[in-house]
């Protein structure tokens, strides 16, 4: 069964309550490890552990670094008091956005190597740049790098928009982004150890109050965190609860992942895990993640036929009627860089599928007609992208009814060993698999077959 991964932020999102979570699902802490050792970065370790928070077991997720620059003083951090010298950073993303540990032990280790960042120390500043250097440096798989580049990219722009400086101009300070770094890093790795390519998130709950940075006292949600939501169309939902529960590092990871804001009409949850932040706020600091399965209704109530675990022939057949948005335009002066830009931009903002194709225009000019699949509450946010990143100046907007199969992805045993496959259900009852790219891809690199032999061979047994 395919599972989607489904993130409930009710206690909003950090890096490291996403990488806390990922890790109790079952990413690999070794592959973690190994991963972030290659990044060409010293003056860090990091720790897992189990901690309790709210009576709950969670999983914690800790970048411990050689010159700390986490504030434990909860009252300076919002704005309240000036009785505790505060370590400040070049962008107050850096400074807060990891949850301030709440843990005993925790505190007298970091606290160990706690001196000010204003008496000498000297550090360099790193650009976007050099952080795309340093991930393309490490060993991290091609789709993990290409993810925590992402993730790097959205908060730069966030950032460039809040202080009104080119993005190439925006600057992080050394020790306020390793941190950062591995806990990007961390959660790109994670995710790909984990193979989700499906992740759903509804909302983002955020509180209220203030943050105190370089630049002054904020207020909460943040100008990066406001700019990150407006630019990706992410909800917000904010709570009377005081503190800053979605940290730029948080919005910035959704924005790169999320596919899509609506969970399925009914689904099992396959596995949960929980991270643990470290703020001390009136609501537990936890980012709960599921990996949940899409079910049909009749699947989802026959507890019988589930534990029976039917043959894919036994399948209900139904069919699907949903309403999508085709959005489309005609481009004569877009590169085709530009066009690949957008198109990754677009997919990533969450739509179902992006096309281009070459076309004649008026005056014999060659161009572009771009069109883009999505739901009606993507729509804006698509639009948006479009106009910002490409030189059209009007789009054509057309919303299209469809019929769609109902289909799963299951897992079926083969002569060649366990493989996904995709499972439709046919109007006149029938059932059709297709096996799964990745899969076969898989199989075919490990086995020495081509991927045609692998594709037919597993086609044949899951149809047969």
């Amino acid at each position: 069964m395919d599972k989607k991964l489904y993130l409930e932020c009710y206690s909003g999102i950090s890096g490291d309550m996403t990488v806390a979570a990922l890790l109790d699902l079952g990413a690999d802490a070794d592959v973690l490890g190994q991963a972030l050792k290659s990044l060409p970065l010293t003056g860090f370790e990091t720790r897992i552990s189990r901690v309790v928070k709210a009576g709950i077991d969670a999983c914690d997720f800790n970048v411990i670094l050689e010159h700390d620059n986490h504030d434990h003083d909860m009252e300076y951090l919002h704005g309240d008091g000036h009785h505790h010298h505060h370590k400040l950073f070049f962008l107050n993303w850096f400074h807060h956005h990891h949850h301030d540990h709440d843990h005993a032990h925790l505190h007298t280790h970091l606290h160990s190597h706690g001196h000010s960042h204003e008496h000498g120390h000297g550090h360099e500043h790193r650009g976007l740049t050099d952080i795309v250097e340093i991930l393309n440096g490490s060993a991290l798989t091609d789709r993990a790098k290409k993810l925590a580049i992402r993730i790097f990219q959205i908060i730069a722009e966030a950032e460039s928009k809040a202080h009104g400086l080119p993005i190439d101009e925006v600057h992080f300070h050394e020790v306020g982004a390793v941190d950062s770094i591995v806990d990007i890093a961390a959660v790109a790795v994670c995710l790909d150890n984990l193979n989700i390519t499906e992740v759903i998130v509804p909302v983002l709950y955020e509180g209220t109050g203030t943050v105190r940075c370089q630049h002054g006292v904020l207020p909460i949600p943040v100008p990066a965190v406001v700019n990150i939501a407006d630019a990706h169309g992410l909800d917000l939902t904010i709570t009377s609860s005081k503190g800053e529960f979605v940290t730029p590092t948080g919005a910035a990871i959704v924005a790169a992942i999320r596919t899509s804001t609506t969970l399925p009409p009914s689904f099992r949850i396959a596995k949960t895990g929980i991270g643990a932040g470290k703020r001390n706020y009136g609501r537990p600091s936890m980012l709960r993640a599921m990996l949940i399965e899409e079910t049909t209704t009749s699947a989802a109530t026959d507890t019988g036929k589930q534990n029976a675990a039917p043959s894919l022939k036994e399948q209900p057949v139904t069919r699907r009627d949903d309403e999508i948005v085709k959005l489309e335009t005609n481009i004569d002066d877009c590169t085709g860089e530009m066009m690949g830009y957008v198109m990754q931009r677009l997919l990533d903002a969450g739509a179902r599928d992006v096309h281009y194709h070459p076309v004649f225009m008026k005056k014999n000019r060659p161009g572009y007609q771009l069109n883009v699949i999505c739901k009606e509450e993507q729509r804006e946010v698509l639009q948006r992208i479009i106009f910002e990143q490409t030189t059209t100046i009007g789009i054509r907007i057309m919303r299209m009814e469809r019929a769609v199969l109902t289909r799963e992805v299951r897992k079926v045993r083969t002569s060649l060993g366990e493989m996904r496959v995709k499972v439709c259900n046919l109007p006149d009852g029938g059932v059709r698999c297709y096996p799964e790219y990745d899969d076969v891809a898989a199989m075919s690199k490990a086995s020495g077959k081509s991927f045609l032999e692998v594709f037919n061979t597993v086609y044949k047994e899951a149809n047969g």
